[in-house]
């Protein structure tokens, strides 16, 4: 990736947690079933992982 030069694959790597979290919040508002509220924040969290790995953040073994 170039400085300042986006992919489609990094903006959605960036941008797909907050969106998720933002998603749970919204769901806790409605009083929607717990279930759903956990499921996505536990899917926001593999996908930083992986925007971590891609720019070269911590290892995680």
């Amino acid at each position: 990736m170039k400085a300042g030069r986006w992919t489609v694959a990094d903006a959605a790597l960036r941008l797909l947690p907050g969106a998720l979290m933002m998603v749970a919040v919204r769901l806790a508002l409605v009083d929607a079933p717990w279930l759903l509220i956990a499921l996505t924040l536990a899917l926001s969290f593999p996908i930083h992982l992986a925007d971590l790995r891609r720019r070269g953040g911590p290892r995680i073994t």
